[in-house]
């Protein structure tokens, strides 16, 4: 096999001579062709070829096709091949860690007595512990030479952030941590301008909750009296009328503190949306718990200073008390059991997605192959789902497509509604990927995968069946044409089958559920999509609720809030060197040719091409193009476009609070729908864990990225893509919100980058012609009899994770 050769040179001189081989071997077994020319280097040979051919035109085997389609493919498959084994050979590379990984990891730092670490999950506050661990990703130069060349990998290193809470300075401290899967050293790893992680902007820990709720039990103790005659539950001394908490972030409102909005609600099935109008601001910043301090208590639309003096005066009668009702264990509110008037018949199945010959993609470790595309993925804990080395048909169509962050930015009249801006990467949100149900989550038939992480924990943790890998049928065609003979009949019908693979996880931080897709269409179209679902953030009503959101039930306001979504998409179209154009419409005006005394208006389109890193920054409520073009200004396709890709929103976000507003120092990725940069490994992610608990002075700003304005023609481009909408909750969204309609995204779209539909290549065309007889032929490539459809394999979920 000629992709053995080491050199593209050697495999160019064994192809010149395979070529002269074969066209002599298709010469001796007789080929019937009127004209030919075949030229070599060696003119004497040329000519000793064409006499021989003159000799041998005779009537025989046409052959001729099937030795040039030889031809064509051995130097195509070499390639081909060598790309797939690179492709596979590092994959690895962006693999997440693995349990053992993670155990020698621990192992490792345990044992290095200079960093005195203890356990992880204690109640112990004044502790230095590891915080969280994951795969540290080599930088892209290393990588990419053992993606194209075949060298080899960079070794495997992971980040480790450990807190230092027993020390005079607290502090938070990240290293990088390997060789892996056996660690010998660690680094210092540090941010832009050597920016310190303050400890105060540390996740919440597990500790720290049990902390909180023992508070929350002493607070309700003291307020028992009022929240018994207020809401019929309480958190003191209850059985099956308690309450709960959902705890509010940022935590303030400056960098430094942490102090945390705290709302009560009802313990019963879907408490998200039980509010019972008592909130409290409990500052937490001391690591002795017992100096944990109540600053400001909520009830009811009136603001105390302490427990003890709404108490008191609630019982003097000075206070406006609130009355819920008597609660109602039959009210299904809140939950998913049915109610009202079915009109579906429930004694048989809905349609059901199958496979009838099995599975027609591969999923090798990490790397997944389908219909001409190959990547990576990976699951990263603090942010989510990322898929590397992206290729079509071995082209390098994207190095990295990977989740940032999420953002949910809330409005409202209660403190705790004003206060909700959360930024979900702060709470993991990697590791919020829980067990998908087959036949809902994902079709029966998904390939499932269990992910692991290492998050507030002393081991590894198996989140069983998180990520589901599947084709599906969008039961719409891909493209199809009916042509009418306009009597009655027809030239010919074609239409392709629309397959596509989606890899996806979730997300279920708190309230919120988000359904994280990556989308690969037969055509060269990647998607990318994220559906939410889950329960509505509520809060107690008040009249001045109305304002901020809906109401939704007795005492509850469904508030207003804006999703936004942060993506990496580091494009390598047909290579390295890319350029970014935006290409709009502007209006003409051109004097009629056939008759002068007329006018013709017509759209002509206009591209600009974008130089610099603050030219391709788009902010929100500015003019945005309607196509946005990366391409490779090097290579061109047959009909001389230079090749490329454009991204294409589905999106109606904005923007979430003016610049330079304080908890939007944290965020500047908002500022912009798509903003352009160039590839930098410093420049690796665009938020941090530390931003929720600290967005006035963040450790990460992407603003950083934009400010150096560098150039961007022909350079190595990164594009920043911001998708989300606005969400102002109804009726419809209790208990939950649907799906339908809260999907938001963008599409990777070839632009010129082949010299045809690439879909062409898929046997699941259908072609219909009528036939003399007047009957249709039917040309298909495809077995006509599906087959058996239906899984026979009973519902299963198991729902559990748990430490391996």
């Amino acid at each position: 096999m000629v992709y053995g050769f080491p050199t593209l040179l050697s495999r160019r001189r064994l192809l010149k001579g395979a070529l002269e081989d074969l066209i002599f071997t298709c010469l001796q077994v007789g080929i019937r062709r009127e004209t030919t020319a075949v030229i070599f280097p060696d003119k004497k040979r040329s000519a000793d070829t064409l006499r021989t051919w003159n000799k041998r035109n005779l009537e025989g085997v046409d052959m001729w096709c099937h030795c040039l389609l030889l031809l064509s493919t051995l130097g195509m498959s070499a390639a081909v091949s060598r790309g797939r084994e690179n492709a596979i050979h590092g994959a690895s590379m962006f693999a997440d860690l693995t349990p053992r990984e993670m155990n020698a990891l621990r192992d490792f730092l345990m044992s290095r007595k200079e960093l005195g670490l203890t356990a992880t999950r204690t109640k112990e506050l004044k502790k230095n512990s590891i915080i969280l661990m994951e795969l540290h990703l080599p930088r892209k130069h290393d990588a990419l030479r053992a993606l194209d060349r075949g060298q080899a990998k960079p070794m495997r290193q992971a980040r480790v952030v450990v807190q230092f809470g027993n020390q005079p300075q607290p502090n938070i401290t990240e290293y990088i941590v390997g060789p892996l899967p056996s660690p010998t050293s660690y680094q210092l790893k540090t941010f832009k301008d050597n920016r310190p992680i303050k400890f105060e902007s540390r996740p919440m820990s597990w500790g720290e909750y049990e902390h909180i709720s023992a508070l929350l039990e002493k607070i309700t103790q003291k307020a028992h009296k009022l929240l018994l005659e207020s809401t019929g539950f309480s958190m003191y001394n209850c059985s099956n009328r308690c309450l709960t908490f959902s705890d509010i972030a940022p935590r303030g409102l400056a960098s430094g503190e942490r102090r945390t909005w705290i709302m009560l609600q009802k313990f019963v099935e879907g408490y998200f949306i039980h509010p019972v109008g008592f909130e409290v601001l409990v500052n937490h910043q001391n690591l002795d718990p017992e100096q944990w301090t109540v600053e400001k208590v909520w009830y009811n639309g009136q603001y105390f200073d302490s427990v003890e003096e709404l108490v008191e005066r609630y019982d003097k009668g000075e206070v406006n008390k609130s009355k819920l009702p008597e609660h109602d264990d039959q009210d299904l509110y809140s939950t998913y059991i049915p109610r009202g008037h079915g009109n579906t018949r429930t004694d048989i199945h809905g349609p059901k997605l199958v496979e009838p010959q099995g599975p027609r993609y591969h999923v090798e470790g990490n790397f997944v192959e389908y219909a001409g595309w190959s990547f990576a993925f990976r699951v990263r804990s603090s942010a989510g789902l990322q898929v590397f080395d992206l290729r079509f048909n071995g082209d390098r169509v994207a190095y990295e497509i990977s989740l940032q962050e999420a953002i949910a930015f809330y409005s409202g009249d209660t403190p705790a509604a004003m206060q909700t801006k959360y930024i979900d990467a702060g709470w993991a949100m990697g590791t919020s990927d829980y067990e998908l149900a087959p036949g809902i989550d994902c079709p029966e038939i998904a390939t499932f995968l269990d992910v692991y992480h290492y998050y507030d924990t002393d081991k590894p943790v198996r989140y069983r069946n998180a990520l589901c890998i599947f084709e599906m049928t969008t039961a719409m065609p891909l493209r199809r044409h009916f042509n009418s003979d306009f009597n009655g009949g027809y030239n010919f019908y074609g239409g392709l089958e629309n397959h596509v693979l989606v890899i996806r996880t979730t997300s279920t931080v708190y309230n919120y559920d988000y359904i994280w897709d990556f989308v690969f269409y037969q055509n060269g179209v990647m998607e990318s999509r994220v559906s939410a679902t889950g329960y509505i953030h509520a809060t107690f009503f008040t009249p001045q609720g109305l304002h901020y959101g809906t109401k939704v039930y007795n005492h509850v306001l469904g508030n207003l809030h804006t999703h936004l979504v942060h993506y990496k998409v580091d494009l390598d179209i047909a290579g390295r060197e890319n350029s970014f154009e935006t290409m709009d419409l502007n209006y003409e005006e051109l004097t009629n040719p056939w008759s002068p005394e007329h006018k013709i208006k017509q759209s002509r389109l206009v591209r600009t091409q974008h130089e610099k890193e603050r030219n391709a920054a788009f902010r929100f409520g500015k003019k945005f193009p309607r196509y946005l073009h990366f391409y490779n200004p090097n290579q061109n396709n047959k009909w001389g476009h230079a090749r490329g890709y454009r991204i294409q929103y589905n999106s109606h976000g904005h923007s979430v609070l003016p610049r330079g507003w304080r908890e939007e120092n944290g965020i500047t990725w908002s500022r912009y729908q798509l903003a352009v940069t160039r590839h930098r490994d410093s420049e690796a992610t665009s938020s941090s864990i530390y931003t929720q608990n600290d967005p006035w002075e963040p450790v990460v700003s992407f603003e950083d990225y934009v400010r150096n304005n560098e150039n961007i023609v022909n350079q190595d481009l990164v594009a920043w893509v911001t998708v989300g909408f606005l969400h102002v909750p109804h009726s419809e969204d209790i208990p939950n919100t649907a799906t339908p309609g809260n999907a938001v995204g963008f599409f990777l779209r070839p632009f010129n980058f082949f010299d045809e539909d690439p879909s062409l290549a898929s046997r699941n065309t259908v072609i219909v012609r009528p036939g003399k007889d007047g009957k249709p032929q039917v040309q298909r490539w495809t077995p006509e009899v599906v087959g058996h459809c239906v899984s026979d394999k009973p519902f299963f979920y198991n729902g559990t994770y748990s430490g391996v």
